[in-house]
């Protein structure tokens, strides 16, 4: 490549049309949904669209919020700096994609439910379910303000993009558009934005292969520069990125956050049918594989253009996350808007994050919380309370985004609570699912140990962050910079690592310099195992006593061994499951409970109107007169809802 002054430009008046064009167009749909539903006064219809959606719209959407500007900006610069080995991140998205739509969606959409978490108040009892979500509070809202924090920092430092702005924009319209049109507004504004975040990466594509020589050179630069070593099968765990790690740490972890995730399941159970949800998540795959495409060879091309005069090495960025807005700005400049059509594409995915984070917030605190303690709701409150709930977590999700600015290299420790409660939530789900035996202190146990165990392994590798020998970036180059480096370059690094590599503490160098993508498996592996043993230690669960719609065998997994998955009437998406699925839309008192034991034992008429029981009880597991039953009926499981 020739020798490069690196002059890059700002944003001008295009630049900022195309990207305001984007947030008018996002709260436009928002309006549009406002005005055509405004007659569905329901919070069924506000925060699930009335379970009608089709699997078109929900697959692009789940795609959107799944890639978010942290990937646009992010991935790029991972393959610039560690090689092409990124593209392995398509195994585990294929492991994601099959297993969330054939063990854990079955469960969850045939249920009723609208919280996620309501399956754990049916599968143990009420207090795993409250802990859970308020796990799932706290680590959304921290993760979505810096991942709108983030990018804007990065593309601020680098177009001198106005950071504030773009912060309380985002906050602003993804608020806007959530609270006035709900699910079916999030949905079409994730596939609008899954658009433009395509048009986007292509643009960067074509101007940069052309920019750099040709595919051809850029296939020949990354080959001799060492990033087309994709398939290094080295079993050690603290190598940062390996074919093990990248797959299977990477199943563990996109599973945390995807599979048992409360806004990627709350798009699906909105389809219109089970078979439309599974369609929705496996052209969501199709979307995920062309997106992880386009970054991967997004990457290639910046570091052939940048191949003998790396910006970073040179001190004209300052982070490696700026390396992608800086090449679109170098590239792109020249003509007015695409710069501000990068930009859109790197927003495109934190508006479907936020917007994604906004409606599950809201939607998790009114089924688990508001409803639990208003019984009696009319569906015109329970639809201002869901829309007034959006409107908090708007502003939660925006003033941690501003407090993201004064953490410092906290930030990068935020992104990583997400996979570290990830994996313990994982365990709990997949022992209520695929163990029966486990009981109700099995549960808590491993929750408990699971995430003591993630946190520990990714909080102590924050404080001592891995040495070189196990991240292994590549070789960057200043050889063709016609300037001077700055007085703390390179020397710079090799100095720190040095610092880093003397006086460490013993498990710095083992235990916390495990790979990020295995602290989900690790969070996994502990709360399985302890929720196991600790079930055998105070007795298991008599699987008879659960209902078989809570439950998911290896047989209904690997549909085709199952002659039940084979003969089942998917058209209705029925199964036979008892009385499971028959639910209830409010929680009992105890009077009540005890009433409609009395009715069940008695006889077997439908049940009344207004009394609530529990599908997933065994009603001769307790005795009628037993006086333990106030107790029990706190963490006994809850009723399912009916749809």
């Amino acid at each position: 490549m020739e020798d490069k002054s690196h002059t890059v430009g700002t944003f001008q008046v295009g630049d900022y049309a195309v990207f305001a064009a984007l947030f008018v167009v996002s709260s436009g749909i928002g309006v549009f949904f406002a005005i055509k539903e405004r007659k569905k006064a329901s919070s069924k219809e506000f925060l699930v669209g009335g379970r009608q959606m089709s699997c078109g719209p929900v697959a692009l959407s789940l795609t959107a919020s799944f890639m978010s500007a942290v990937t646009v900006i992010g991935a790029p610069s991972d393959v610039y700096r560690y090689g092409a080995s990124y593209v392995i991140f398509g195994v585990a998205y294929t492991f994601v994609v099959f297993l969330t739509a054939e063990l854990f969606l079955p469960v969850f959409y045939r249920s009723g439910i609208t919280s996620t978490y309501e399956y754990l108040e049916l599968r143990f009892c009420k207090l795993v379910r409250v802990a859970a979500t308020l796990i799932y509070i706290i680590q959304t809202i921290l993760y979505t303000g810096v991942v709108v924090y983030a990018p804007a920092l990065a593309l601020n430092q680098v177009t001198g993009f106005d950071l504030w702005g773009s912060i309380f924009a985002t906050g602003i319209v993804c608020t806007f558009y959530c609270t006035l049109g709900g699910l079916k507004a999030v949905v079409w504004t994730d596939a609008f934005q899954m658009v433009v975040m395509v048009v986007g990466f292509l643009t960067v594509l074509i101007q940069g292969a052309s920019r750099a020589g040709g595919i051809e050179s850029v296939w020949s630069t990354a080959h001799t520069g060492g990033r087309m070593d994709v398939f290094d099968f080295d079993v050690n765990p603290l190598r940062r990125h390996t074919f093990w790690t990248l797959s299977v740490g990477g199943t563990f972890t996109w599973l945390g956050i995807y599979g048992v995730n409360q806004s990627t399941i709350q798009r699906c159970i909105s389809c219109k049918t089970e078979g439309h949800a599974r369609w929705a998540l496996y052209l969501n795959l199709l979307g995920l594989w062309i997106i992880l495409f386009c970054a991967v060879v997004s990457g290639l091309i910046m570091y052939t253009f940048y191949s003998r005069c790396d910006p970073w090495s040179a001190g004209s960025v300052s982070a490696p996350d700026q390396l992608m807005p800086y090449f679109v700005m170098e590239i792109l400049g020249a003509f007015p808007g695409l710069p501000g059509l990068f930009v859109a594409c790197a927003f495109s995915g934190t508006l479907s994050t936020v917007a994604a984070s906004i409606n599950a917030l809201a939607t998790v605190t009114y089924e688990d919380f508001v409803s639990q303690c208003y019984r009696d709701l009319s569906n015109r409150a329970a639809n201002w309370i869901s829309k007034a709930l959006c409107v908090v977590f708007g502003v939660a999700c925006t003033t941690m985004a501003v407090a993201a600015s004064y953490m410092g290299g906290i930030v990068q420790a935020a992104l990583s609570i997400h996979g570290m409660c990830g994996g313990p939530m994982l365990g709990l789900f997949s022992l209520g699912i695929l163990f029966p035996v486990t009981n109700l202190k099995g549960a808590v146990g491993g929750l408990i140990v699971g995430i003591t165990l993630s946190f520990w392994v990714g909080v102590g590798a924050f404080i001592y962050p891995a040495p070189s020998n196990n991240t292994r970036p590549l070789e960057l180059s200043t050889a063709g910079c016609n300037f001077n480096l700055t007085a703390d370059g390179s020397n710079q690094t090799s100095v720190s690592v040095s610092a880093l590599t003397s006086d460490r503490y013993w498990l710095a160098d083992s235990w916390y310099s495990m790979s990020y993508l295995y602290y989900s498996a690790v969070g996994f592996i502990g709360t399985v195992a302890a929720g196991l043993l600790i079930t055998l230690l105070t007795g298991p669960m008599d699987p008879k006593k659960v209902k078989p719609g809570l439950t998911r065998s290896v047989k209904d997994v690997i549909c085709f061994c199952s002659e039940k998955f084979m003969h089942a009437d998917f058209s209705e998406d029925k199964e036979d499951l008892g009385d499971f699925g028959m639910a209830w839309e409010k929680h009992t008192d105890t009077e009540g409970v005890i009433k409609m034991e009395e009715k069940v034992k008695s006889d077997n008429d439908n049940l009344h109107e207004n009394g609530y029981t529990n599908a997933a009880f065994d009603h001769n597991e307790t005795s009628q007169g037993s006086p333990t039953l106030l107790l029990e009926s706190y963490c006994r499981p809850a009723p399912i809802k009916h749809t």
